[in-house]
């Protein structure tokens, strides 16, 4: 899957990710749909990161994934304005 930012860079998922960083930011654009809040998406997210893929542990957060929540929150603002 290919990802364009905000800012306009393209991110290829499947070259650029982990694939514990992919299975986040699948679960995270799934949330961003459908919470009602900015705050409720940080609380998805905070699990997400912590419990990993599969319950695997916490994941680091690089920057790539970093800029890609970023974003994901950016339009949950948005759309719950």
């Amino acid at each position: 899957m290919v990802i364009t930012l905000s800012n306009g860079r393209k991110v290829d998922t499947e070259s650029e990710l982990t694939s514990e960083e992919r299975h986040i930011v699948q679960k995270l654009y799934a949330w961003a749909s459908v919470v009602d809040s900015a705050a409720h998406f940080r609380e998805k997210k905070r699990e997400a990161i912590q419990s990993g893929w599969n319950s695997s542990g916490p994941v680091t957060q690089r920057d790539i994934l970093r800029q890609i929540i970023a974003d994901l929150e950016k339009s949950v603002v948005k759309r719950t304005r």
